[in-house]
């Protein structure tokens, strides 16, 4: 980067149908007041991808800041219905966003957001051989001195029974396009750290940022939170957000130096 700070307020698992709807008010309101240079929502918009939850998720991103991008996210896909097998997105793309893979410039970042559920996976994710050489060829070709960031709905890099199809190719295209920040949701639980990833040449540090519950019932041991990340030449602070008592306030936050 050249100067400055970037600063992208970074939401997920809204689950609206399975919402408090107090709680919609005031996120908007904690939100803004941050005034992120770019807001991202890392998925699961709906609870079971009806058409009416699709129209209260609508109206809940319209409030919120601007620039905005939405990835999608396994609840936003219908469950047990033959849309399912022969329009698993139609929804989605004409309530929430027409494109399933996105890039969103604003000044000093670059990011790029993949559709990480197919139709095909229950609840778990894949990136594809396409999606992994779009990291190549968008974030790679980002402008000198720009941030990094690409987002989706599952965390990309961990192992085990959470392993996304597709994660080792992915991370060898996050070192190889230098990739600064990974957002992701999914598990509900705010989390953040460092990564190493190897891709063709010397290994590279990203920072990864898991943002917890927004809005829904749907909490697992975690109060609601919400996720700030500012961006600057010389660090990465990473300040999450909780809901007590009907406001937000600061939680735990985290400053990684760059390279972290």
């Amino acid at each position: 980067m050249t100067g400055g700070v970037v600063v992208v307020a970074h939401v997920s698992d809204l689950h609206l149908g399975a919402h408090v709807p107090a709680t919609v008010d005031t996120l908007v309101a904690d939100v803004a007041a941050v005034a992120p240079d770019l807001t991202v929502v890392t998925g699961d918009c709906t609870m079971r991808a009806r058409t009416g939850q699709f129209r209260q998720a609508r109206t809940l991103l319209d409030r919120l800041p601007s620039p905005l991008m939405v990835v999608l996210g396994n609840h936003d896909l219908p469950l047990f219905s033959v849309a399912r097998l022969v329009a698993p997105y139609a929804r989605y793309r004409v309530a929430i966003e027409p494109r399933l893979d996105l890039c969103v410039d604003v000044a000093g970042l670059r990011a790029l957001g993949l559709e990480s559920m197919p139709r095909w996976r229950w609840k778990g994710g894949r990136v594809s051989r396409r999606q992994v050489d779009l990291v190549r060829s968008v974030l790679d070709d980002a402008p000198p001195g720009v941030a990094r960031l690409l987002a989706l709905h599952h965390p990309p890099l961990v192992r085990g029974p959470a392993r996304i199809v597709g994660r080792d190719a992915l991370a060898r295209a996050l070192a190889d396009a230098r990739v600064d920040v990974v957002l992701a949701g999914h598990t509900h639980q705010p989390a953040t750290r460092c990564v190493d990833v190897t891709g063709s040449g010397a290994a590279h540090r990203l920072v990864e940022v898991v943002a917890g519950t927004a809005t829904s019932r749907r909490v697992r041991g975690t109060a609601r939170s919400w996720t700030v990340i500012r961006i600057d030449p010389a660090a990465i602070v990473v300040e999450e957000r909780y809901e007590r008592d009907g406001a937000w306030c600061a939680g735990r936050s985290v400053r990684y130096a760059r390279p972290c």
